[in-house]
């Protein structure tokens, strides 16, 4: 699933996800199925020089779904109520 997302881009500079962690990795991950560990895509996220970009991205693009800059989409949905 993640891939389909480093394939669609609307025009603007993607080459963060190119250098992602989770590019280099087992994409399913970071789509675990509902109620799945989250655990092992939240440490790849740790250490990845693009985990800003990531977040940022999934929070403007209202990704619903995986993990995103280390942030499950319940975490991200309470970051964008407390920014509010």
């Amino acid at each position: 699933m993640r891939e389909l997302y480093l394939l669609e881009g609307d025009g603007e500079d993607a080459g963060w996800q190119e250098r992602g962690l989770c590019a280099q990795t087992d994409p399913e991950a970071f789509f675990p199925e509902k109620g799945g560990s989250t655990r092992e895509a939240k440490k790849v996220c740790l250490t990845c020089d693009v985990r800003q970009d990531c977040l940022e991205y999934a929070l403007e693009n209202d990704e619903r779904f995986g993990i995103w800059g280390g942030l499950s989409e319940r975490e991200r949905r309470k970051l964008k109520k407390q920014a509010v």
